[in-house]
């Protein structure tokens, strides 16, 4: 295997010096708001609502809720996943219920507010947002923030924000795309575990892989290879780059980037250039393209596409007194963590070493 964790993945800026500083000294200083992809019709079996919590993960908001509703979990929907240690908003839709019982909700002191949207006719689905609007305070930073910031977030703004994954996915000890990879090797060690926790450490894995290829391609992803899988931003589709030249201004625009896979058994490989960065990290794990398809066919995964970077919107930033605060929005499943990571440019992320 290649060097554990995210504190080892390199850094898009990292000719810039970072700012260091301590993030998420409290759940304020990580404020999270999701964009509604669409509002609630008015009708239907679905009340949607505005849930605003602080210090309470979406799973650990979701058991709260179905328990003060008398609901089963199931008949609630959310569309993303927001951090326990932080003070996130998000769409929340229950099936079942009458706006009238909706103040029960804040009988945990952990949900600040909640707001009565309307109804509609379907549950909210995973990955049914515009994306996430970020509001984040980092203490402490260097002195020589103030020239070292602006410089920093113009080129992820120009470039686009790293796509890695966070180290949420990896666990406490960074390691998960470990078991991930044995259980991919050993069907019988699979088989025992249940689908939900053998589903969360083969991601890891895939996870992992997609990490280490964003590292060995970061210097050019926002260059189009010919060979590449490019996406469009605009609607998530995914096509085959004849002539990488040919699509540079449609990414100079950031109309579409290229992408790194998340292996399984219908995804597919680059070719070209980009096929061979692909083939050689998997290789430098002890796989094959072969070995991998093989085996996500037998575990029922088809993987997919993910693109290399994010756009960074509505970038803005102020500073006082050595108190950084920095808002910007990304699309769904973009971590802020990855701003973050190039501004401070230190293995504190979160207020905990990694």
């Amino acid at each position: 295997m290649t060097e554990r964790g995210e504190s080892r993945l390199p850094y898009l800026t990292d000719e810039i010096p970072g700012i260091g500083g301590t993030a998420r000294a409290e759940p304020e200083d990580f404020e999270v708001e999701e964009q509604p992809l669409y509002l609630p019709c008015g009708q239907g079996e679905h009340l949607y609502l505005r849930v605003k919590k602080r210090g309470l993960g979406t799973p650990q908001m979701v058991a709260h809720l179905a328990s003060v509703f008398g609901v089963k979990a199931r008949c609630i929907g959310v569309a993303g996943l927001k951090d326990a240690r932080a003070v996130t908003t998000q769409m929340v839709s229950v099936q079942g219920i009458e706006p009238d019982i909706v103040a029960r909700a804040t009988r945990d002191p952990r949900i600040l507010a909640v707001e009565v949207l309307g109804r509609h006719r379907n549950r909210l689905r995973t990955g049914h947002h515009a994306g996430n609007r970020f509001r984040l305070t980092l203490h402490e930073v260097s002195r020589d923030a103030a020239s070292v910031t602006p410089l920093i977030l113009a080129e992820l703004g120009r470039r686009g924000v790293p796509n890695y994954f966070g180290p949420q996915r990896q666990g406490r000890h960074g390691v998960n795309y470990e078991t991930g990879a044995a259980l991919l090797r050993d069907p019988t060690r699979r088989n025992r575990m249940p689908r939900r926790e053998r589903l969360w450490f083969l991601h890891a894995y895939q996870s992992f892989l997609f990490n280490q290829m964003l590292a060995a391609r970061l210097t050019r992803l926002d260059r189009m290879l010919t060979g590449d899988w490019a996406i469009k931003h605009a609607n998530g589709a995914c096509f085959h780059v004849e002539d990488g030249d040919k699509e540079q201004p449609r990414a100079d625009a950031f109309e579409i980037s290229p992408t790194a896979l998340l292996f399984g058994s219908r995804a597919p490989w680059a070719s070209g250039e980009p096929g061979d960065i692909e083939r050689a990290v998997v290789q430098a794990c002890g796989e094959t393209p072969e070995s991998l398809r093989e085996a996500a066919a037998r575990c029922g995964f088809r993987g997919e596409r993910r693109a290399l970077r994010l756009k960074a919107d509505d970038l803005h930033w102020s500073l006082e007194a050595r108190v950084l605060r920095v808002s910007f929005t990304l699309p769904p499943g973009g971590y802020a963590t990855n701003v973050l990571r190039e501004l401070m440019k230190t293995e504190e992320i979160d207020g905990k070493r990694r």
